[in-house]
């Protein structure tokens, strides 16, 4: 049996998944990047990319040094602003206010 894997298109986000997906290396990049982000909710990254935590967390792990990875997942697991349903409302951004000012 063989499953088609559509590529990603930005401007047409799919179902989150667990599927394996066909991804461009800048949207890899740029997973990697959001999930590394403390204040970017994984709901987040499904929406924008199709991919829901545990596809997250299969690429990240796929994607990153085993040590590398270990520390993103201590440094992820039970962490609230990682899942939209535990943020307090007092966080309505995904980033920190100093995270992408110009130097």
């Amino acid at each position: 049996m063989h499953t088609h894997h559509a590529l990603h298109t930005p401007s047409a986000p799919r179902a989150a998944t667990h599927q394996p997906t066909v991804l461009a290396a800048e949207d890899i990049s740029r997973i990697i990047e959001m999930a590394w982000e403390d204040r970017t909710p994984f709901e987040s990254i499904a929406l924008q990319f199709g991919l829901n935590e545990a596809a997250v967390i299969t690429l990240m792990r796929r994607q990153l040094k085993p040590g590398s990875f270990r520390l993103w997942r201590q440094r992820v697991t039970g962490r609230a602003t990682k899942h939209a349903a535990l943020r307090s409302p007092a966080v309505s951004r995904a980033y920190c206010p100093t995270q992408y000012k110009h130097r």
